[in-house]
């Protein structure tokens, strides 16, 4: 069930708790998002947040930018324990070492990846919309078949910290999947 917000607009009802999940709400989630350096980002973002608030990760989006050489992956690549030690007292990101290693090593695995990454986590993508719509957010799941498909070969590939939860919030953050609640005025 989607709620109204003080803009009038009704939204999904997280969309409607802090004024930068409206925004990410209203522009971002759910997009259809293509090309390397901004799926590498979202992935890596998608990492970071577990275990946290979005909220805390959309904060400090602009220190992850900075921290990562804007996410560009051949450049994250390259990252030493130099830049290891450096991120881990970087107070404009979360300082966290495995998911700091996984971003690292990430970027190496799309560096060595066989086709672009894009083409590869939209071949994930459910070839067809569900039937119905969510009414609730009790409906949306947290991991699918394409979720868990999508963190298995990925880590076959080398990736880390892509469970099947994060890949499924990777999949709605990047309009793979489309789940906002009927009411939404962002549902189609």
């Amino acid at each position: 069930m989607s709620l109204l917000g003080a803009d009038g607009l009704a939204r999904c009802p997280w969309g409607n708790t802090a004024p930068d999940y409206a925004e990410y709400h209203d522009t971002e989630w759910g997009v259809p998002l293509r090309g390397q350096d901004a799926l590498y980002e979202r992935l890596c973002l998608e990492a970071f947040q577990s275990g946290l608030s979005w909220l805390t990760i959309l904060r400090k989006r602009e220190g992850f930018r900075l921290a990562f050489a804007g996410f560009v992956p051949e450049k994250v690549a390259a990252f030493t324990d130099d830049d290891v030690a450096r991120l881990l007292a970087d107070a404009a990101i979360v300082r966290n070492r495995a998911k700091i290693a996984a971003t690292i090593t990430n970027a190496r695995a799309v560096v060595e990846l066989d086709r672009p990454l894009d083409e590869l986590l939209w071949s994930f993508a459910p070839s067809q919309p569900r039937r119905r719509r969510p009414r609730t957010m009790d409906e949306v799941p947290a991991i699918t078949p394409e979720s868990t498909a999508m963190a298995k070969d990925l880590k076959k590939r080398g990736f880390a910290f892509v469970g099947p939860t994060t890949c499924y919030a990777l999949m709605q953050a990047t309009g793979m999947v489309d789940d906002h609640l009927a009411g939404c005025f962002r549902a189609g």
